[in-house]
């Protein structure tokens, strides 16, 4: 059954792991280890690393193992008309179509289990950190999960499953074995996140980190706004990463939004306020996710051209 699965998932371009049910408190322990030796911020730690849930749903109690999916993902550019000009915007993988991503994955996996009595629930869990223990994804020097033919431009997905796993492939966290003679990343992050004194990144210096939170929270002084590069993430190490060769040339084209559009997304107008055109256009590219960070973001990109 699991070898079908994973026959079923590759066919459509995905690479699958499935692990014991039983790896739960590893993952748990994984995260809280770092928390209580005090290599985790605190505010990261809050923000980012309390809300996952280290036990199976109400919806499936009866599971008996974990199945972590990754699934290729482009970045996406945008073109925003400002002062005259048409400036690119790029949003990283995992930020858009989400939802749909998701779904597709969970589809395959019902539709190949489901006919042999066996059920799936999505997995709130630190997916980075299971992919790299399940043997599917290996991390870089820039804590990024990296797989096999996809770098890091990816998006994983995670599902519980009462389907039983009679064996699993869990390791220790690894590194790539390139890494070890490459700072390419380390070279290229502008605000000292990546470091040669330990592994663990220094997330609480992550431009992602920063960007991501609503408009009303200011930038740290200290993060220089030329440093910003994408409309929301961060792709500085990434794009430096030789393991992404490969894949940087993989941009998808975006919507194009018009001076008066740009103007009212930089004022933070609401989505039912926008012309009808325009609210289109960000739900057509899964947009209206980002509406609060988007003035904010878009303003420090526009401002620094």
């Amino acid at each position: 059954m699991t070898s079908l699965l994973f026959q079923l998932l590759e066919e459509r371009s995905y690479q699958g792991r499935i692990v014991s049910i039983q790896r739960l408190h590893d993952l748990r322990d994984d995260i809280e280890a770092h928390y209580r030796k005090g290599l985790l911020d605190e505010a990261f730690y809050q923000e980012c690393l309390t809300g996952f849930v280290f036990s199976p749903p109400e919806s499936l109690p009866e599971a008996q193992s974990l199945i972590v999916v990754a699934v290729r993902q482009p970045q996406i550019r945008f073109i925003f008309a400002w002062n005259g000009k048409q400036i690119p915007a790029v949003v990283p993988p995992t930020y858009l179509h989400w939802r749909e991503t998701d779904r597709q994955v969970e589809s395959v996996l019902t539709g190949t289990l489901g006919p042999k009595g066996h059920r799936v629930a999505p997995a709130k869990l630190p997916k980075k950190l299971l992919a790299v223990r399940s043997g599917l994804a290996t991390y870089g020097k820039n804590n990024i999960a990296y797989v096999a033919g996809m770098g890091s431009f990816h998006r994983l997905t995670a599902f519980y499953s009462d389907l039983l796993c009679e064996q699993d492939d869990w390791r220790e966290p690894m590194m790539m074995e390139r890494c070890q003679h490459c700072s390419a990343c380390l070279h290229h992050c502008p605000t000292g996140a990546i470091t040669s004194e330990r592994f663990l990144l220094h997330a609480e210096r992550c431009i992602t980190f920063h960007n991501e939170k609503p408009g009303g929270v200011p930038f740290p002084e200290w993060l220089d706004p030329s440093w910003h590069n994408c409309l929301v993430g961060c792709l500085h190490c990434q794009r430096a990463c030789p393991e992404n060769r490969d894949c940087l040339a993989w941009i998808e084209e975006g919507a194009e939004f018009s001076a008066e559009e740009t103007a009212l997304l930089l004022g933070g107008t609401p989505l039912d306020q926008l012309p009808a055109g325009t609210a289109q256009k960000l739900r057509r590219w899964d947009m209206v996710d980002l509406l609060d960070i988007l003035p904010r973001n878009l303003r420090v990109l526009l401002l620094t051209l």
